[in-house]
């Protein structure tokens, strides 16, 4: 028998075999999203997105088990990478600033994600549904939206409320402006500004008289 490898190799080889699976994922489903966004639903096809990515159909079904299976995979990674932009706006010693800069990050993610975001909103694979387990993941994502919102409240700046009634009406307000721009009826983001600063403005905190 040989001698067992010091723990720190062991470890080193894990992350190894870990990125690479990483990788691998992101790859498959970065084939998939740009097929979904040039092509079409029905572009959608094991056989398709393995002669994209260059490797074989099983390897898809190990990794995601179905179609069905990719096709919430892409709608996870789709809020993954809204959350991750919408993390990375600086943060603000003013809660209230730091609010009015995630708007225009969540329509930045918007447009240049068109293949995801139909997926995650516009339901564009026809027949899928995701899992009561996904739509939990999904709005977890958002969940820096609702920090921030209650980060107001606590500071007198928003009417003393439950966050997510706050963050519901302002994502109501951006997907439909969202969706207006999308579809080619509205020319720049003028709008998306203005409804989703209205809907902030409703909860705005009075002076007490």
């Amino acid at each position: 028998m040989g001698t067992p490898a010091p723990l720190g190799l062991q470890g080193a080889y894990a992350r190894g075999h870990r990125s690479n699976y990483d990788e691998l994922r992101t790859r498959l489903l970065d084939v998939a999203n740009d097929l979904l966004a040039s092509a079409g639903p029905e572009s959608l096809t094991v056989r398709r997105i393995a002669s994209e990515a260059g490797c074989s159909t099983q390897l898809i079904y190990t990794m995601f088990g179905s179609k069905e299976g990719l096709a919430e995979a892409l709608y996870l990674e789709g809020f993954e990478r809204f959350r991750r932009r919408l993390e990375a706006v600086p943060h603000r010693a003013d809660p209230m600033e730091h609010l009015s800069l995630l708007g225009p990050a969540y329509r930045e993610a918007a447009l240049s994600e068109p293949g995801y975001y139909s997926l995650m909103f516009e339901r564009a694979i026809p027949g899928f549904v995701p899992s009561e387990r996904a739509r939990t993941l999904a709005r977890a994502a958002l969940n820096i939206v609702d920090r921030v919102i209650a980060e107001c409240i606590s500071a007198g700046r928003l009417v003393p409320t439950q966050p997510r009634k706050v963050a519901d009406t302002l994502w109501a307000a951006a997907q439909g402006a969202l969706s207006l721009e999308r579809a080619g009826h509205l020319p720049d983001g003028k709008t998306y500004e203005i409804v989703t600063n209205a809907a902030i403005r409703a909860f705005i905190a009075r002076p007490q008289a």
